[in-house]
């Protein structure tokens, strides 16, 4: 599998830079076009749900939980 690929995206007016493997970047471009947002919108909305926890994960980790999570809901 090859390593993590870094992108910068925006988050509430600001560019972030995100490192996903490539494999998590595809589904995240999928899960957004299925939901009909920008990717940078649905970035957003998982660090949105991200900060909220008591001990909240780092960014890309709750990209991948997220993905893993929405996998499952839709088997």
């Amino acid at each position: 599998m090859p390593g993590p690929v870094k992108r910068s995206v925006m988050i509430a007016g600001h560019s972030t830079s995100i490192s996903l493997e490539p494999v998590f970047w595809a589904a995240l471009v999928d899960a957004a076009q299925a939901e009909a947002l920008p990717l940078n919108a649905l970035v957003a909305r998982i660090d949105a749900e991200r900060v909220v926890e008591p001990d909240p994960p780092n960014l890309a980790s709750a990209i991948r939980v997220w993905l893993f999570e929405r996998a499952n809901r839709s088997q």
